[in-house]
């Protein structure tokens, strides 16, 4: 398995993104990882300890944040997460992995590694924790600010397989993002979509609402990229917002730091649940090779995460589950 990584995309790039690729490598030494990107500066984080399993591919360009996605995408054609994209696109790697412009990396994957046949519109896919450790695969939370009935649907397919091949789910529950749980509430997206989710060849349980989506109240999670990206951040700053507020509590007075120190333990733990690092990427689903989005902040322990993630997506067959299934619709 090869698989390509953006190594000079996001906040903490090259350094922590080669570093987390070589706690990768180590792990797993039967990956071959590309590293793309500026050689001399790679090399310079690689250092002696370099695994076998690692290689840079030069790059001479990069796609800043704050970069126009397209233009950059059609312009900066020698920049590192264009390059990972094409290695993809030409079978010499079976994923890619870049921490950097979110925008960019989603038009990568439609003009460089290319659409899969069937599918209008792919979906950014990201694991929602939730109280039990199993976790709510959520889709679309961002690619696409709007989308029609039939994305919706298409996305609930993907979404069915990828629980089913990636985490061994029989029948995962498929829930639609709405207002209300009841049958017509919502707008014309959510009932329009309503209609063909029922007919669908997947569990679909109905309208859900986000206020009960940590406690797991479906395994899917159906949402147009504009609800979703908003419900994905509300939920990252109510996170935020929660421990910033328990740090101060405990820190308020000596007592209080007594009761920190007896809590701390499950306070670690409970925090971990809501960390992005413990998840890796987020998938571009519905592309024609497997494309992971890092966290733009992404250190080594996120990065060596999404490896992994992409480790088993090639392992399940993932994308090409996806594309013959979407191929009988």
């Amino acid at each position: 398995m090869r698989i390509a990584i953006d190594a000079m995309g996001g906040d903490h790039a090259p350094s922590l993104i080669v570093l987390g690729a070589v706690e990768a490598a180590l792990e797993w030494p039967a990956l071959q990882l590309l590293l793309v990107g500026d050689t001399a500066k790679i090399e310079t984080h690689l250092g002696a300890k370099r695994p076998s399993n690692i290689e840079i591919v030069h790059a001479d360009d990069v796609i800043g944040p704050d970069d126009e996605p397209v233009k950059a995408v059609r312009r900066k054609k020698n920049s590192s997460m264009v390059m990972a994209g094409q290695l993809v696109r030409e079978g010499k790697a079976d994923a890619m992995l870049s921490a950097g412009n979110t925008g960019a990396l989603m038009t990568t994957g439609l003009l460089v590694v290319g659409r899969m046949e069937g599918i209008e519109r792919p979906a950014l896919v990201t694991m929602l924790p939730t109280m039990d450790d199993k976790g709510v695969l959520a889709l679309d939370l961002g690619a696409n600010m709007d989308a029609k009935p039939e994305h919706l649907l298409q996305y609930a397919i993907m979404g069915s397989i990828y629980r089913s091949k990636m985490n061994g789910m029989e029948k995962p529950r498929v829930g639609l993002l709405n207002v209300g749980t009841e049958a017509m509430k919502g707008n014309e997206l959510t009932k329009a979509a309503y209609e063909l989710l029922e007919t669908a060849p997947i569990h679909f349980i109905g309208n859900v609402e986000a206020r009960d989506v940590l406690v797991r109240n479906c395994d899917v999670l159906i949402c147009d990229g504009f609800a979703g990206n908003i419900m994905l951040k509300a939920m990252e700053g109510t996170a935020g917002t929660l421990f910033r507020t328990i740090r101060d509590v405990f820190t308020s007075s000596l007592m209080a730091k007594i009761a920190a120190a007896i809590v701390q333990p499950k306070l670690r733990q409970l925090k971990n649940k809501m960390d992005y690092k413990e998840h890796g990427g987020a998938p571009l689903l519905g592309v024609n090779g497997l494309v992971v989005k890092c966290h733009g902040s992404s250190d080594v322990k996120a990065v060596k995460n999404a490896v992994r993630q992409a480790k088993l997506a090639i392992e399940s067959n993932l994308i090409s589950s996806i594309a013959a299934e979407i191929s009988r619709k």
